[in-house]
C-alpha cells in the first residue's frame, strides 16, 4: 500500500473515530470496547465457519498469540514514553532550566485555551486531516508536472524531473 492509501485509510478511521466521539457524545473507551466487540465476534465466527466447511488458513483467528518478545517491546515503548515525558515535566517543574520551564508553561496554557474554544475531539482531528494531507502531497508531488517552490519570498514555478 503506497503513502496515498496509508493516508486515505487513516483519514476515514479518523472520520470514523470523530464522528463516535463528537457527534455522538461517546468516549473513546466506549469506541475501543464497541470495535474490539466487533473484531471478536467477526474472527470467532470466521474461525467456526472455515472449521465447518474445513477451509485451512495459513493462520486460524482463534489461536493467534503474539510473543512474549513483542509484548515486552510494547510495554518498554510505552514505558518510555512515559518516562521521557514524566522526566521533561520534573526537569520543568523544578526550575532548573528555565527555558524548558517556560515552553511547558506556553504549551499548557495554549492547550488549555484551545481546551475552552473546541474540544479535543475536534483539535485531534484537524491534527489528522493534517498530516493525512501532509502524507497525500508528498506522495503526489512527483506526479504533478509543476511544483510550486518558495524561494527567495517570491513563488517561483519549477518543472519537476521527468522519467524520459
Amino acid at each position: 500500500m503506497g503513502e496515498a492509501g496509508k493516508a486515505m485509510g487513516l483519514l476515514i478511521s479518523g472520520t470514523l473515530v470523530y464522528y463516535h466521539c463528537a457527534y455522538r457524545n461517546a468516549t473513546i473507551l466506549s469506541l475501543f470496547a464497541d470495535v474490539l466487540i466487533v473484531l471478536l465476534c467477526s474472527l470467532a465466527i470466521l474461525g467456526l465457519l472455515f472449521r465447518q466447511l474445513n477451509v485451512s488458513v495459513p493462520v486460524d483467528p482463534l489461536e493467534w498469540q503474539i510473543s512474549q518478545d513483542t509484548a515486552s517491546n510494547i510495554v518498554a515503548r510505552l514505558a518510555n514514553t512515559v518516562g521521557a515525558a514524566e522526566a521533561v515535566l520534573r526537569v520543568a517543574a523544578t526550575g532548573h532550566d528555565k527555558r524548558l520551564f517556560v515552553k511547558v508553561v506556553i504549551c499548557l496554557y495554549f492547550l488549555s485555551a484551545l481546551g475552552r474554544l473546541i474540544s479535543g475531539v475536534t483539535v485531534a482531528y484537524a491534527g489528522l486531516c493534517m498530516f493525512c494531507l501532509s502524507m497525500l502531497c508528498q506522495s503526489s508531488q512527483p506526479l504533478g508536472n509543476c511544483v510550486l517552490k518558495l524561494a527567495n519570498g517570491e513563488v517561483l514555478e519549477q518543472e519537476a524531473p521527468s522519467d524520459a
